[in-house]
């Protein structure tokens, strides 16, 4: 009967609980996840994604040592562009997943779901916050 309890009040406490996620996009690949800096956006694992100030709408500016510390968010093959988020295309023939047109990406530090270590290094790399905005 002891046990009954516990998973009552575990259930209890799962239905009340904040969801870590509050927004899928394309299809889960994107997400928006809240963080100490507000609700930001992440890929599907909670990783936080990062726009460059180097880029273009439409178009990534960030290759070799670059996208070795700031990997981008690639699209899996017959991805769809789908409301605010697009595809870009990078010069090695792959598609990265864009947010109003921003390239999206990883930053090589982060090591746990919402890090967000990456947020204004070098002036230039931001976070996306207040996603509901989208």
């Amino acid at each position: 009967m002891h046990l009954n309890k516990i998973f009552l009040a575990a259930a209890v406490a799962a239905a009340f609980a904040p969801a870590a996620f509050a927004v899928d996009y394309v299809g889960g690949a994107v997400k928006t996840m809240e963080s100490p800096l507000g609700e930001i956006l992440t890929d599907a694992n909670g990783m936080t994604l990062y726009i460059f100030d180097n880029d273009t709408v439409g178009v990534s500016n960030c290759y070799e040592g670059c996208a070795a510390k700031w990997p981008p968010l690639l699209a899996a093959a017959g991805a769809m562009a789908e409301g605010d988020f697009t595809l870009v295309a990078r010069t090695d023939g792959t598609l990265q997943w864009a947010h109003d047109g921003w390239p999206l990406y990883y930053w090589s530090d982060d090591v746990v779901p919402g890090d967000t270590t990456g947020d204004g290094v070098g002036g230039v790399w931001h976070v996306i916050v207040d996603a509901d905005a989208m």
